[in-house]
């Protein structure tokens, strides 16, 4: 009943209140906005804790699916934008080119801009989990090799020679689907967009993890080599997950996409994907509802304080890590549900 009443809370701030206070005039377009962006970043963190909560695989490459799946939609974006008479973003025309390159051709229609926003990185994911966990490489060399897959695909996007706009990005976007993106009510219909995704994307992932094939991630986590001698095919739960967490967090950099109006490589880096990692850490590894909260606390925090105390944010973001390392292993949810147990065993005690 209280796992009810923590979803109907969530849906009555979101979903009732904060709309009235827009429509009321007490909550600016612009704090929607930025809550939107807040929830596509949540449903990358609902990935993390698929790979790494549910299997025990720390991945450092979240952010750059993210960052896939944003730069799948803002292809679109920038064809769609372009003045009339022009077949070539104003980026290439600079660089010389004289056609528009191969890659970028089906992602003049929004059918196939979606599709491949997904399927790209899911795909890329698949290759890239097959050689690695078929050669049973896991734990911290698993990590390190993600984070120099990372780097390598960081170093190839800044380039200008790959033809996405280089360390500049995609930019300059004025219209999605034929709809203005200064317009308000365009804001606020991308705003519900957003939590709606992340809605069904936490009931997919909640299914996901209490079926069968869930139950067994866990005990790969658990116990990887009881499971190899079981005869489960642990290489393919590994990499079925891992493109599963990739998808999911390119349908967050698609929706973050239009919202934000830019993406650069920037985005992708190493630190981007470790941040991540930690929204999931302090919100509760293991625990879907850990990574919302993390992804959403940590954001908000991030906005605050890069406000008020610029400099600071690296610094505070270590000291919570620590924190969390040391003291809240399980997370806000998990501190939450031991502050539970501890007041229902007073009162059966009183009683």
């Amino acid at each position: 009943m209280l796992k009810n009443k923590i979803y109907i809370i969530f849906i009555l701030v979101f979903a009732l209140l904060m709309p009235i206070g827009y429509f009321t005039g007490v909550i600016p377009i612009n704090t929607l906005t930025l809550w939107g962006r807040y929830f596509c970043l949540a449903i990358a963190a609902l990935g993390v804790d698929l790979v790494w909560g549910y299997t025990g695989i720390l991945s450092m490459t979240q952010a750059l699916f993210f960052c896939m799946g944003a730069y799948g939609m803002g292809m679109y974006m920038t064809l769609s934008n372009l003045p009339e008479g022009q077949v070539m973003p104003s980026f290439m025309v600079w660089n010389q080119v004289t056609e528009l390159p191969f890659f970028w051709v089906p992602f003049d229609n929004f059918s196939y801009a979606l599709v491949l926003s997904i399927l790209v990185p899911g795909i890329f994911a698949g290759v890239m989990g097959y050689f690695i966990f078929r050669k049973r490489i896991k734990g911290v060399y698993f990590a390190i090799i993600t984070q120099a897959i990372a780097l390598a695909m960081f170093l190839l996007f800044s380039r200008n020679e790959t033809m996405l706009g280089g360390t500049n990005g995609l930019t300059d976007f004025k219209f999605f689907l034929g709809f203005d993106l200064r317009d308000n009510s365009v804001k606020f219909g991308l705003y519900l967009l957003s939590l709606t995704a992340l809605g069904l994307i936490y009931w997919y992932c909640h299914n996901l993890v209490n079926s069968k094939f869930g139950k067994s991630l866990v005990a790969i986590r658990d116990s990887e080599s009881r499971m190899r001698f079981t005869k489960y095919k642990v290489t393919h739960y590994n990499v079925a997950i891992f493109m599963i967490g990739a998808m999911v967090a390119a349908v967050g950099g698609m929706l973050y996409m239009p919202q934000t109006g830019i993406i650069t490589p920037g985005r992708m880096d190493v630190q981007a994907s470790i941040e991540m990692i930690i929204w999931v850490a302090l919100g509760g590894r293991g625990k879907l509802k850990g990574a919302v909260v993390g992804a959403l606390v940590l954001n908000l925090m991030y906005s605050v304080f890069t406000t008020v105390l610029p400099s600071s944010w690296l610094y505070i973001l270590g000291g919570l890590f620590v924190i969390t390392v040391l003291y809240l292993p399980k997370g806000i949810v998990g501190l939450v549900d031991q502050m539970k147990e501890k007041l229902n065993s007073m009162f059966v005690k009183t009683a």
